[in-house]
């Protein structure tokens, strides 16, 4: 936990950070190259269509050919194309680019939940997935003051949105070469572990992998079988809504809070900060809470119903700048908080390349419903003239997340596995 855990988290805020930086870079892009509502959507949004297109490939990839290997390749294109984001002129060049940086990022997520199965038994699994995603929280947080300070830079000509891509895109290239020296790819691999805490840690993943082929959890003999199963499919379609609802508010929340509020860039970044930073402590709240309690189900369902209230409320009371702040921190306690003991679940009753192509199948086409949120809010927001419908969109999304969540039905994985 304290070798791994610190290290994959600064990945995933990097990659997040370079996904995300064009809700702060809009402050001031999209007037300076005469973007329109639907253009920047689309922008936004067309990260996921590349992203789509590649992850289940990646997954597998990742699984068959090592994930060390994986990342290194994924961050170092990632890094080249986020830096040359920097640089475009028109929207066709930000179109090609925002799809090709989610081209290059796809099967680092699910990459990295094969490699979580790796090193961490089933009963700390929502545990460290939740430690992982809180980076993206903490991308939101650490984010938006350093890309508020990023938008006041003006050196060599060159406005700040565009020093904004550049010096966040470095990052992704350095430690796709660190990397390559600093992961192992499996706990027998780790000179870094004491013989018999290696040995021990070896044991008790090979008794989990002998348990759920001994009590038939390995449903899928096969990636076909794998996508075509009918709990697979129903946690795509939950994934989906869920990031329509997540990233359609996420992309156009500092657009949202500048027009509610009239404050400057700095300070709409510090304000986006402060939700975000409440959904650190709710993600990681709900996953060792579900790992004591062992149940994954509920967990979801609950705060998938917190995110859907929070942002109708957040329609109702968008008016009023202080009520409106707290009716986003629940939304956003909600849309963060589910992630963990909602990949927990995902990834309960499926082992090896299966389970990789399920995990990538669930992802991809989860992040299409990243393109339809900002897009469809941009779309919204250009026809109705504001954010209510969007808004309101968004809340329909995450209340089907938690219909779907509740249609699955997974045995209870770790009835038999010992508590600690």
């Amino acid at each position: 936990m304290w070798r791994l855990m610190p290290y994959l988290v600064l990945l995933y805020v990097i990659a997040y950070l370079d996904r995300v930086n064009v809700s702060y870079a809009a402050l001031e892009m999209t007037a300076d190259l005469g973007f329109t509502e639907k253009t920047y959507g689309l922008g936004a949004g067309i990260f996921f269509i590349g992203y789509f297109l590649l992850e289940v490939p990646g997954a597998v990839i990742a699984s068959r050919w090592g994930v060390r290997k994986w990342i290194c390749r994924i961050m170092l294109t990632w890094g080249i194309f986020a830096v040359a984001m920097g640089f475009i002129q028109n929207a066709q060049q930000f179109y090609w680019l925002r799809f090709l940086i989610g081209a290059a990022e796809a099967g680092f997520f699910p990459a990295i939940i094969v490699y979580l199965g790796h090193w961490f038994r089933g009963a700390d699994k929502a545990k460290a997935v939740a430690i992982f995603m809180s980076a993206i929280s903490l991308a939101m947080v650490i984010g938006g003051p350093i890309s508020g300070l990023l938008l006041n830079l003006q050196w060599f000509g060159m406005e700040g949105w565009r020093w904004l891509f550049i010096l966040e895109g470095i990052p992704a290239i350095v430690l796709g070469i660190t990397t390559w020296f600093f992961l192992t790819e499996r706990p027998e691999n780790a000179t870094w572990l004491p013989a018999e805490e290696k040995a021990w840690l070896v044991n008790e993943l090979d008794r989990e992998r002998a348990a759920r082929e001994l009590e038939g959890k390995q449903h899928a003999s096969s990636i076909l079988e794998a996508i075509r199963n009918p709990q697979v499919l129903l946690f795509s379609a939950a994934y989906f809504f869920g990031l329509i609802a997540s990233n359609g508010l996420g992309y156009w929340l500092p657009k949202m809070i500048k027009s509610m509020s009239g404050f400057t860039n700095m300070e709409v970044s510090l304000l986006v900060s402060l939700p975000y930073s409440l959904g650190v402590v709710a993600k990681v709240a709900a996953g060792w809470s579900s790992d004591r309690t062992r149940e994954r189900r509920w967990h979801t369902i609950a705060l998938m119903v917190v995110g859907s209230f929070g942002l109708v409320a957040l329609a109702t009371w968008q008016g009023h700048l202080a009520i409106a702040i707290v009716c986003l921190c629940i939304a956003v306690i909600g849309l963060m908080g589910y992630t963990s003991s909602f990949w927990a679940y995902a990834t309960s009753f499926l082992a090896g390349t299966a389970n990789a192509a399920a995990i990538g199948l669930i992802n991809s086409v989860g992040n299409l419903g990243s393109f339809v949120g900002p897009y469809g809010m941009g779309w919204l927001k250009e026809e109705t003239t504001g954010y209510t419908a969007g808004l309101l969109a968004l809340a329909a999304s995450a209340a089907i997340t938690a219909l779907l969540v509740f249609a699955v039905r997974v045995d209870r994985q770790e009835k038999h596995q010992p508590r600690g």
